[in-house]
C-alpha cells in the first residue's frame, strides 16, 4: 500500500501517530509519506493545499488524516481548502460513518449496549449545499440577502444509493433507509426517492424503508436498534452521524471513510472528532476513532485478515480500558495496547 499521511493540527498528529503503530504492528507491507497540511503550514506560508501536493496526493492508494482546524484561521479556510478540495477533486463520493457501540463503551443512552447500536450511515459526499452555488447581497446592511442552493443529481444519488444496497447485502439484517425530507424538499427529496425505489427494485433481497430526517432523529435516540444501513443526502448526512457519535460513545469513537468507488483517486479516513485544540498535547485525546478508521481503509484496500485483527484488538482493548482512556491512560498508551492486542 501506498499511504499519504496527513497529521494536521492540534490532536491530529498524536492520534495519527497510534493509527501508524497499530498498521505496523499488522505486518501489511507499506510505504508512506507525510505532507504538511493544516493550520500551521497556513499561518507560516500562505498556502493550505498547493497544486503540486494535491498531484502527489493522487498517486497514492490511500490518505490516512488526523485532523485538521487552527483557532487562529478563519473558519472555513482548512475545511474548504483541503477537505472539501480533496472531496471533490478525488470524487470521493460517498462518506461512511459508523454507529457502533463498541464493548465496555457507555452510552448516552442509558440501558443501551453493542447489540442495540450497530449501524452505518452512507452519505452523498460531493453535492448539496456544500457544492458551494449561490452568494449575497448588500453584505452587513438591513437589506441583506443571500441564497445557498442544494445541488443534486441522479448520478451521484444513484451511485450512493447502489453502494449502500451493495453494504446492506453484505451485513446479517440487510436493510436499507433512505434519510430525506421529501415533504417539503419535494423536488430534491423526490429524485433521492425515485432512484431509491428504482434501485431497490433490482435488489429483491435487501429490505427497505424511509424517514424523514427529524424523525430519524428522534428514532436514533429512543429506538437505534430499527437501524441498519442509512443512507442520505450530504446535509442530513452531516447532521444524522454526529448524533449517531453522540449515541455511540462520543466523537472519540466516530470514524469514517471517504471513499473513491471508481479506483481513480485513493480514498481518505479520518476521525471526526476535530482538532481540538484546548486539549493538542496533553496526551488526553482518545485515538480510537482513528485506529477504526484505520480498519476501514484496510478494509477497503482488502486487507481482510489485518482489518480484521485490528478490529478485534480495538474491541478487546476498548473493552478493558475505556473508562480510562483519557483520564489516566494517555493516547500513546492507548496506541500500545492496541497494537499489543494486535
Amino acid at each position: 500500500m501506498k499511504i499519504a499521511l496527513i497529521p494536521g493540527d492540534g490532536v491530529g498528529a498524536e492520534v495519527l501517530a497510534q493509527s501508524v503503530k497499530v498498521l505496523d504492528a499488522t505486518g501489511v507491507a507499506y510505504e508512506s509519506q507525510s505532507y504538511d497540511l493544516g493550520g500551521e503550514r497556513y499561518l507560516r506560508t500562505g498556502e493550505v493545499l498547493p497544486d503540486s501536493a494535491y498531484e502527489e496526493l493522487r498517486g497514492f492508494d490511500t490518505i490516512l488524516l488526523g485532523a485538521v482546524g487552527h483557532p487562529d484561521v478563519k473558519p472555513g479556510i482548512l475545511e474548504r481548502g483541503i477537505l472539501l478540495r480533496l472531496r471533490f477533486g478525488f470524487d470521493l463520493a460517498v462518506n461512511l460513518r459508523l454507529v457502533k457501540l463498541l464493548p465496555g463503551v457507555e452510552s448516552a443512552l442509558a440501558g443501551k449496549g453493542p447489540t442495540d447500536i450497530d449501524f452505518v450511515v452512507v452519505r452523498e459526499n460531493t453535492e448539496g449545499p456544500y457544492v458551494g452555488v449561490g452568494g449575497g447581497l448588500r453584505e452587513g446592511t438591513p437589506g441583506e440577502i443571500v441564497t445557498q442552493e442544494s445541488v443534486n443529481t441522479r448520478f451521484a444519488a444513484e451511485r450512493c444509493i447502489r453502494f449502500a444496497f451493495d453494504l446492506a447485502a453484505q451485513r446479517d439484517r440487510g436493510e436499507v433507509m433512505l434519510c430525506h425530507k421529501t415533504n417539503v424538499l419535494t423536488h430534491a427529496g423526490g429524485l433521492w426517492q425515485r432512484t431509491f425505489d428504482d434501485v431497490a427494485s433490482g435488489v429483491p433481497g435487501v429490505a427497505t424503508s424511509y424517514g424523514h430526517v427529524d424523525a430519524v432523529c428522534l428514532w436514533m435516540v429512543l429506538d437505534p436498534g430499527r437501524f441498519d444501513v442509512i443512507v442520505t443526502d450530504n446535509l442530513f448526512g452531516d447532521i444524522v452521524t454526529d448524533l449517531g457519535a453522540a449515541i455511540s460513545g462520543g466523537l472519540g469513537y466516530a470514524a469514517s471513510g471517504n471513499l473513491n468507488l471508481d479506483g481513480t483517486a485513493p480514498s481518505m479516513f479520518e476521525p471526526v472528532h476535530g482538532s481540538a485544540p484546548d486539549i493538542a498535547g496533553q496526551g488526553r485525546a482518545n485515538p480510537v476513532a482513528a485506529i477504526m478508521s484505520l480498519w476501514m481503509a484496510l478494509n477497503q484496500a482488502g486487507e481482510r485478515d489485518a482489518a480484521a485483527r485490528v478490529l478485534a484488538a480495538i474491541e478487546k482493548t476498548v473493552a478493558d480500558v475505556a473508562p480510562r482512556i483519557g483520564l489516566g491512560l494517555s493516547t500513546e498508551q492507548v496506541g500500545d495496547l492496541v497494537a499489543k492486542a494486535v
